[in-house]
């Protein structure tokens, strides 16, 4: 999630969307053929909790064990007109990285960087630069190129056999429900919101009826796939039913899609990842350009989250041949008050 500068956060719903393609898609690898080898420690992965985008690799990190390997910053959700900021840290700044705004590592990247600061993103934490802010390859190589530091019992997120149709589905829900509830929500006229707003419940009522009949979207374990919807599904009744228009139905209306989300959600990796409080107060908060009043809603009601689900009875292993990870880190846990 990006923020283009010099335009600040009134921007957002003035100006028709477009998503901008990552701009640093150097790429970590176990060979370190761009000049990043995969190593424990050396990185630092910087998120928000509000955004879809970096709650991916918060997910994949989580479910492959790499707390020990990659460390977390955690950006406040709510941004300036400099984007993400570490007002949640000590002083305001970074405790490993030094740093007050992501911006700055940017900067050390790039000097007079044009484009936009976005999250998740990782840092080369001795030089301070900027590695990579390429969210869909990002976590892909966290399962694919990062194996040496998995945890033991760690689930093959992306597995070799099945990658094709993997990515057919993720190019899907990329399209029309990932960035689709973006192009509805900061649409700017009237046909361009209904297009992207029927765009995205013909695609979750394609998808309904494919997990009609699985436990998950492809295969029968948990991949990449159930990790890029659930970041848009979780966060769908919260901010993107109202606040962004997409109000046909709300997921608590969808049978199939509803039960599919609190299975992953009582998932350990997935639920004890999200943060409302963030998700609500960053979008709320920070599109001016859509609510400029900054009101947020109380509601809706979480503690539907927590009841039974029944997806197990259509099978599936959702670790496959490995195993839950353990209990999230003191330092890294969701605080309770905005969980259900």
């Amino acid at each position: 999630m990006s923020r283009d500068d010099g335009d600040g956060n009134s921007a957002y719903g003035r100006r028709t969307f477009k998503r901008s393609k990552a701009h640093f898609a150097d790429r970590i690898t176990t060979d370190g053929r761009d000049g990043w080898p995969v190593e424990a420690g050396r990185y630092r992965l910087v998120i928000s909790r509000a955004c879809p985008w970096a709650s991916r690799s918060l997910v994949s990190r989580r479910l492959l064990g790499l707390e020990d390997a990659l460390s977390l910053a955690v950006a406040d959700p709510i941004q300036d007109d400099r984007s993400w900021r570490f007002t949640l840290d000590e002083d305001g700044r970074d405790p490993v990285l030094g740093i007050r705004y992501l911006g700055e590592a940017y900067g050390r990247r790039e000097t007079d960087y044009p484009g936009g600061v976005s999250v998740p993103a990782i840092v080369d934490v001795p030089s301070g630069k900027l590695v990579t802010n390429d969210y869909q390859q990002l976590t892909l190589d966290l399962a694919t190129e990062w194996t040496a530091l998995h945890r033991e019992g760690a689930p093959d997120l992306y597995p070799d056999a099945l990658r094709d149709e993997i990515d057919e589905v993720m190019a899907d829900v990329y399209e029309d429900v990932n960035n689709g509830v973006y192009r509805a929500g900061f649409a700017t006229e009237q046909e361009e919101y209904e297009t992207a707003c029927a765009g995205v419940f013909r695609r979750l009522e394609l998808l309904a009826g494919r997990l009609e009949r699985q436990r998950y979207l492809v295969g029968d374990t948990i991949t990449e796939a159930d990790i890029r919807l659930f970041t848009t599904l979780v966060r769908f009744d919260a901010v993107y039913h109202g606040h962004f228009k997409c109000n046909r139905w709300k997921l608590t209306e969808n049978q199939v899609l509803w039960g599919y989300v609190r299975d992953l959600y009582q998932t350990p990796g997935f639920g004890d990842t999200v943060d409302f409080d963030h998700i609500k107060r960053h979008y709320y908060q920070v599109h001016t350009g859509i609510n400029p009043t900054r009101v947020v809603p109380l509601g809706p009601d979480l503690s539907g989250w927590l009841t039974p689900h029944h997806r197990e009875e259509l099978g599936g292993r959702p670790f496959g041949d490995g195993t839950p990870p353990g209990p999230v880190r003191v330092e890294e846990r969701v605080p309770a008050a905005h969980t259900p």
